[in-house]
Order: C-alpha cells, then structure tokens, then sequence
C-alpha cells in the first residue's frame, strides 16, 4: 500500500527535522524523533536500542568526530521508510574528511521507529 501524500509529508519532515538537530548537536532532539528510539548501522552489526542506547551513541560520536555534519544528497520515499542519501564530513583525529552514508528511516505508519545506516565500515564518518 503506498503511503498517502500527507503521511509522506509528515515522514519527510519527521527526518528532516532530525537531520537538522543532529546538525546542531541537539541529540536529545534527535533521539526524541523516534516513538522507538533503535539505530542500527549495518556495517559493524551495532544495534542501538532504546533512548539511552543511542544518546550514548550520539556522545561517542560527537567526541570522536565533534563538527560532524550531514548534507541531504537525495531522498526517496518507500511504503515504510523514507531513505536518504547523505554526504557527511568533519573532523576525526584531525583530519578533515567526507564519506558517503545512506540511512533508512523505518516507519510505523507517522512513527518513527528506527534508523538503518549503510556505508563502508572503515569511513571515519561510521566509526566516529
């Protein structure tokens, strides 16, 4: 069943609002996004369930990478996820650089449910 315009609307700005926040290190923002707070990235197998799973996860990625910053490349909606497409870059050890992610955004009808990350598991942008 396709999602209606307006569910489509409201997931799409769901995720964007999310972006943003992780943008302005507003991490409880960001998890509180989600009516089921779980991140999973794909590469490395890490789930992270529940609120304090990921705020702890936000922590050791703003300490090993703290002006980390997502750019929307592309999104695309799908019956239960909205996916995006993201160009991400900061600073890790001192060293600039800029890695290539994509994140599905799982929805229960306007929920949001879960965060899947996708990319290369030795990007300093999945290891930050």
């Amino acid at each position: 069943m396709t999602a209606s315009k307006s569910l489509r609307a409201l997931r799409e700005a769901i995720v964007l609002e999310h972006l943003e926040s992780e943008n302005e290190h507003e991490f409880a923002a960001a998890v509180g996004a989600f009516d089921h707070p779980r991140c999973e990235i794909a590469a490395t197998g890490e789930v992270f369930e529940g609120s304090a799973a990921f705020a702890g996860y936000y922590a050791r990625s703003h300490a090993a990478c703290p002006d980390q910053q997502n750019h929307l490349v592309e999104l695309h909606h799908a019956d239960e996820a909205v996916i995006v497409e993201l160009a991400l870059d900061g600073t890790r050890l001192g060293r600039p650089f800029r890695a290539r992610t994509t994140a599905f955004f799982l929805f229960d009808g306007a929920r949001l449910v879960g965060k899947r990350l996708y990319g290369d598991a030795h990007a300093p942008a999945l290891t930050c």
